[in-house]
């Protein structure tokens, strides 16, 4: 079985925590986009969730495969 050193955990954690912000930031600032609009357009949406994916696709390659 290989070891993992704790500096590897850690810039795991870091790199999580970075995509995670990244795609909270995403969310909010796409959600002030819309905010005060009655109608918005599908490609709007689906730019917004495709950044999101992106952004949490970071966090386990693997996951993001299919």
């Amino acid at each position: 079985m290989t070891e993992v050193d704790e500096f590897e955990i850690e810039n795991i954690e870091i790199e999580a925590d970075d995509s995670i912000r990244e795609a909270m930031q995403l969310i909010d600032r796409g959600l002030g986009d819309i905010s005060e609009r009655q109608l918005v357009s599908t490609s709007e949406v689906a730019d917004l969730l495709l950044d999101v994916r992106t952004a949490l696709a970071r966090l386990n390659p693997e996951v993001s495969a299919n």
